[in-house]
């Protein structure tokens, strides 16, 4: 079928704009990443645009031997293996009980649980419990206050809600309990909805800085996002030294600039390695249960 002028306009105007939102989008990451594969004089005589100039891992040996890096990515990667472990669990505890229509608390549990999402006891109170409770200063305090999402909840109930009734009814038939029904049956047929909620949960406790900023005030507890924020905004020369950076002020100016970009890259690596083993679950996963018009 041939398309009419006014198509052909349009869908002109779509790819242009969606061309323009990539290249927004995409030459900031890869003008980091030129700048840390780049040489100290490249980068003094503002040379790189776009690929790297005078190709070099100096950067990378200047920023991996430097132990808090590894401290504070080992830090950050217990919170992430751990803390999404335990929120799919409790997300997935949570989430089946509230799909069930025979559940007699089901309307109540899920307008309080739907409640949580519009108001908090705000952030004093929220530190004082914790505080209380002995978290403070303790690696459960970026794991167990973010243990439930309220709308990770809601996506994983209407996902339960989607499997047909029949199956459960033939299961306890069979003599299955609730228990064995969620593991044996629900959790494998809602298995694309689960890997979009890992990557969410994954993503949210890898980049999560506030809570340690807020809770963690030991240094060998904090996670890489504290160290990134320590290299980006506060003490970049500081950190030079400690790396053993011996130079000029103009040299060291540069070379901390390279720094930071490394640091960026380092810290982005293992979600941007881990996502496309994820995305084809992205689309199916997301959908999952919804309302169909």
């Amino acid at each position: 079928m041939q398309k009419s002028r006014s198509d052909r306009l349009f869908y002109t105007m779509i790819y242009l704009l969606t061309i323009l939102a990539v290249v927004v989008t995409l030459y900031p990451f890869l003008y980091v990443v030129s700048i840390s594969f780049s040489s100290v004089d490249a980068i003094d005589k503002q040379k790189v645009m776009l690929w790297p100039v005078g190709f070099t891992f100096s950067g990378y040996k200047m920023v991996l031997q430097y132990r808090e890096l590894w401290v504070s990515f080992y830090n950050t990667l217990w919170y992430t293996v751990v803390g999404t472990l335990l929120n799919i669990v409790a997300t997935c505890l949570a989430a089946f009980p509230l799909s069930r229509q025979k559940f007699f608390l089901r309307r109540r549990l899920n307008f309080f649980i739907a409640f949580t999402m519009y108001f908090s006891g705000g952030l004093i109170p929220v530190y004082m419990l914790i505080t209380s409770l002995g978290l403070y200063n303790t690696r459960w305090v970026m794991v167990l206050p973010v243990l439930v999402i309220t709308f990770n909840v809601m996506i994983c109930r209407s996902a339960f809600e989607g499997i047909p009734n029949e199956i459960f009814e033939s299961a306890s038939i069979d003599g299955a309990n609730e228990l064995t029904m969620l593991y044996r049956l629900a959790v494998p047929i809602i298995k694309p909805t689960l890997a979009v909620l890992t990557l969410y949960y994954a993503v949210f406790h890898w980049n999560n800085f506030f809570s340690a900023l807020l809770y963690l005030g030991k240094q060998d507890m904090q996670p890489l996002q504290m160290f990134l924020r320590r290299v980006l905004i506060m003490a970049s020369p500081e950190v030079m030294q400690k790396m053993g950076g011996t130079m000029t002020s103009g040299a060291l100016a540069v070379s901390t600039l390279q720094v930071r970009y490394v640091s960026i890259v380092v810290s982005i690596l293992p979600i941007v390695t881990i996502y496309p083993f994820i995305q084809r679950y992205f689309v199916k996963g997301i959908t999952l249960g919804a309302v169909k018009g």
